[in-house]
């Protein structure tokens, strides 16, 4: 997630509890949770400034959305390339600077009336761009500060404990905030919990090796090919590689299908659907309390294997719902909560496995990759999502993509990562 101090306090207080006593551990994790929180105000103000604001249409909406996911597809691999070639700790404050003024930007154009669609769609990929830059320097540097890397699953089970409860309590905020503010004007709140994330980070004190120079000046192209080969030839990342591209294209597909028929199929309300999806969130608050316990139970192959099953599963309860709006409610939730739950434990497994797995000097261009799989799964999902419901309908839709979904239960069990009894040694550096 070296110095005598940052030795010292990785050394258990009790079983379960290092990172307790390992300050900077503490002050990254509490930075990283106020701007989770700030990011939820963001998720939610920024299309709805452009609903409110612009009286924007479904395709301006989704140009939106777009604007944001495409740096992951475009830029992950090259920042991948370059962090690993430099210090993480700067480039991270600097993302986050970059995202403060983006996001203040809004309020400020907001009140001298020039605020207009396209500087919002060119805030949106600023954001979107600084957010894949922050994203994968900050799983390289976890391991800086959590050196036993025996406390990776409990420092991975602290950050996805604090983003899950994000998830559950950071929508009624935002809504609060949006609705007493307006949605420019609330986006000022996480400009502020990005200043106080940068804070954090400059308040750290462990020192960051700089990464060692190469004996001979590497081309751009041949780092990106090392860490390509390297995630690809590792039969343990690429199998969580895949299922993980897997499970992001499934996911969005399911999503989306599910805000339609859950509207047009099963008349539900908007305030319903929000119940649904906020109380099913309370299930990945649960799963990553519990998974740090989890993973000390039980091996690690089948932590995996159960909890990324539940994740592919959990979607057969959507179209298999039936009776009265209650009991379909009911079942919804129970998808949801399964789905959540399922999830946080994975992502604990997954990250703690990847960053025990990978070199420090490969670490940004490992997370790169990974990125770049899931969100280009996530990106494909919602179309071919669209294409299904076309041809077939809402409800027959769902039952294929939940049955195929389920399919995936076939490579999870033949998967190397299944059969891990505890997590391996780091592999050697090329």
């Amino acid at each position: 997630m070296e110095d005598t101090a940052a030795a010292g306090s990785a050394a258990p207080r009790r079983r379960g509890g290092g990172l307790w006593r390992n300050r900077d551990f503490l002050v990254f994790w509490t930075g990283e949770t106020l701007s989770l929180y700030g990011t939820q105000v963001t998720t939610l103000a920024l299309p709805l400034a452009a609903v409110l604001v612009f009286d924007a249409s479904a395709e301006e909406l989704g140009v939106l959305r777009f604007l944001q996911l495409v740096p992951f597809l475009g830029l992950a691999m090259l920042f991948g390339v370059w962090v690993d070639r430099v210090r993480k700790r700067p480039v991270m404050i600097g993302a986050n600077a970059a995202r403060m003024v983006l996001i203040g930007l809004v309020p400020a154009l907001s009140a001298a009336d020039v605020l207009n669609l396209p500087l919002l769609y060119a805030v949106a990929f600023g954001i979107g761009v600084a957010q894949v830059l922050f994203d994968v320097s900050w799983m390289s540097y976890v391991p800086v500060l959590v050196k036993d890397r025996r406390h990776l699953v409990e420092a991975n089970t602290k950050l996805s404990t604090t983003s899950s409860s994000a998830d559950v309590a950071g929508p009624g905020v935002a809504g609060v905030l949006v609705n007493a503010l307006t949605a420019p004007t609330a986006m000022a709140v996480n400009a502020v919990t990005y200043l106080l994330s940068i804070v954090s980070l400059l308040a750290i004190r462990t020192p960051e090796p700089r990464p060692a120079k190469p004996e001979r000046r590497r081309s751009i192209r041949a780092d990106l090919v090392e860490g390509l080969r390297f995630v690809f030839g590792s039969r343990l990342l690429r199998a969580i590689a895949l299922v993980g591209c897997a499970c992001n294209f499934f996911s969005v597909m399911i999503l989306s299908l599910f805000l339609l028929y859950a509207v047009r199929g099963q008349h539900l309300s908007a305030a319903t659907i929000g119940l649904v999806l906020g109380v099913g969130a309370v299930g990945g608050l649960a799963g990553s309390a519990l998974s740090g316990t989890v993973i000390r139970r039980v091996s690690v192959g089948k932590a995996y294997l159960v909890s990324v099953s539940g994740i592919f599963v959990a979607p057969l309860l959507i179209p298999a719902a039936g009776g009265s709006k209650l009991m379909v409610t009911g079942v919804f939730i129970a998808s949801f909560l399964v789905f959540y739950a399922s999830l946080s434990v994975a992502n604990v497994v997954i990250v703690s496995l990847r960053q025990t797995i990978t070199p420090d000097p490969l670490m940004a261009r490992m997370t790169a990759a990974m990125r770049t799989l899931m969100h280009g799964g996530g990106a494909l999902g919602g179309p071919v999502g669209g294409l299904l419901a076309g041809a077939l309908g809402l409800h027959e839709a769902l039952w294929l993509a939940a049955v195929l979904s389920a399919v995936m239960l076939v490579p999870i069990a033949l998967s190397p990562v299944s059969r891990l009894h505890e997590m391996p040694a780091p592999a050697p550096v090329p």
